[in-house]
């Protein structure tokens, strides 16, 4: 190819050199016959140039024609060797299946256990608490159970075999460790963590929880009953010996449940306002029950004295005054002492049961308002059923507690107000007692006294 490009541009040339030699115009006959003959020798040049140009590029033709053939056929040599190879190749690898499953035999099944043993513990582990201390423990067992496609190696089955048995050697630790606990503001702070086995998280306000989907410790939404904080704040400082603690077999779900239970702060203002009513009319009542005791018991005392000394009676008391009266009327017939003496007696009467019965209508009274709260809360209740159905009990639970705690709330506040009265009522008939017994005692000594 290279010759017959470098002949035809020898060709083109010539030629466009003929035409320059042409336009010189010649002037004689001889100059126009030795023109003549030096372009039939230029033509006879070009010409022969052109035959050799023209043979070497068919020479090159037919070598190129002979390499192409002989790649073909090399080609299609190799075609037929890799087709060989590649069925020889199938035979071997049907025969290395069959030798690879006669070499595992029963290693076949440890596929099978290894991952549902993985997926086990991953379930375990991932949830545990000890995940707390020890963090990023269940991603190997999660690309075991998930991720792997063929028989495990002698390295993740001690690494199954280690997951496993650290899980055991702490679930039975009491351990402390410097934990980051998030805040329940969002804010977070590096405090002291005790870890009870796979149990509980105890904090420097309580117990935690571990949150499994963000791998955080979290303090609770709201902490249990002040005496199991203040058991587990003793266990925390404790540094030997034997502490009561309680704990949470379940990892946090009846530790969930506690905190999701209702305080006694909450149940008392789920009564609504016949719960309010009935809390002031139970402080009335208590409090006139005191004023009463403290009254009585104090004018007991005094006649007690006064019984010690009727010669020189006092106003002081209602004894004395009885007395008083006695001595002012010593000289009137037993009829008309008598008379005197009931009126005296008839005037103390009413200072000494002042407000007693008013604790006996109050203490009857706290049970008809619960009553009525009851009332209210299950009409509220069938209102919201009337509403919104029956699909969602949270949505009466509201009404039904209104109606449950009034309840409890008016019984609970008439026990004592009935125990207050009996109190007040047998002090106040004992003093009563005592007058009506000076009286007879007065008109019957007064009586012997004119007969004697």
């Amino acid at each position: 190819m290279k010759k017959l490009v470098k002949s035809l541009l020898v060709s083109a040339a010539v030629t466009c050199a003929a035409p320059v030699a042409l336009a010189q115009t010649p002037t004689t006959l001889d100059d126009l016959l030795d023109q003549v003959k030096k372009n039939r020798v230029s033509e006879a040049r070009i010409d022969a140039q052109r035959e050799a140009a023209f043979n070497s590029a068919r020479a090159d033709k037919q070598g190129l024609l002979r390499k192409a053939q002989a790649d073909l056929k090399s080609e299609q040599g190799r075609g037929d060797r890799l087709r060989k190879q590649y069925a020889d190749n199938e035979i071997t690898l049907a025969e290395k299946e069959v030798e690879l499953d006669t070499a595992v035999g029963t290693l076949g099944e440890m596929f099978g256990v290894v991952r549902q043993a993985s997926a086990e513990a991953y379930g375990r582990i991932s949830t545990s608490i000890v995940s707390a201390q020890f963090p990023g423990r269940g991603e190997f067992l999660q690309r075991m159970s998930e991720e792997s496609k063929g028989l495990p190696n002698i390295k993740e089955l001690e690494d199954l075999w280690f997951a496993l048995q650290t899980e055991m050697t702490e679930s039975g630790k009491v351990t402390k460790f410097q934990g980051e606990v998030i805040s329940l503001d969002g804010g977070s702070e590096t405090q002291e963590v005790t870890r009870i086995g796979t149990f509980n998280l105890l904090g420097n306000e309580g117990y935690l929880a571990y949150n499994q989907e963000t791998g955080q410790i979290q303090p609770l939404g709201r902490q249990p009953e002040s005496n199991q904080v203040s058991t587990a704040q003793a266990f925390r400082s404790a540094t030997g010996g034997v502490q009561p603690v309680f704990i949470d077999p379940t990892q946090g779900q009846i530790l969930g449940l506690l905190t999701a239970k209702a305080t006694m702060e909450e149940r008392y203002h789920a009564g609504g306002y016949p719960g309010y009513i009935i809390t002031a009319m139970f402080i009335f009542g208590v409090l006139i029950s005191i004023y009463k005791i403290i009254t009585l018991t104090i004018i007991g005392g005094k006649m007690s004295a006064q019984l010690k000394n009727t010669s020189n009676p006092s106003s002081s008391n209602p004894l004395g005054r009885i007395l008083q009266v006695y001595q002012e009327n010593k000289n009137a017939d037993a009829e008309n002492l008598e008379l005197k003496l009931d009126e005296a007696t008839l005037k103390e009467l009413p200072s000494i049961e002042r407000g007693v019965n008013i604790i006996k209508i109050l203490a009857a009274i706290a049970p008809l308002l619960g009553l009525l709260g009851t009332v209210i809360g299950m009409i509220e209740t069938f209102q919201i059923i009337t509403l919104f159905g029956t699909a969602d009990p949270r949505q009466m639970a509201g009404s039904i507690s209104m109606a449950l705690v009034t309840t409890a709330e008016g019984i609970i506040a008439a026990l004592p107000l009935i125990l207050l009265h009996s109190i007040v009522a047998g002090r106040a008939k004992s003093i009563t007692h005592i007058l009506d017994e000076q009286t007879a005692g007065i008109i019957a000594a007064h009586v012997e006294a004119e007969k004697a």
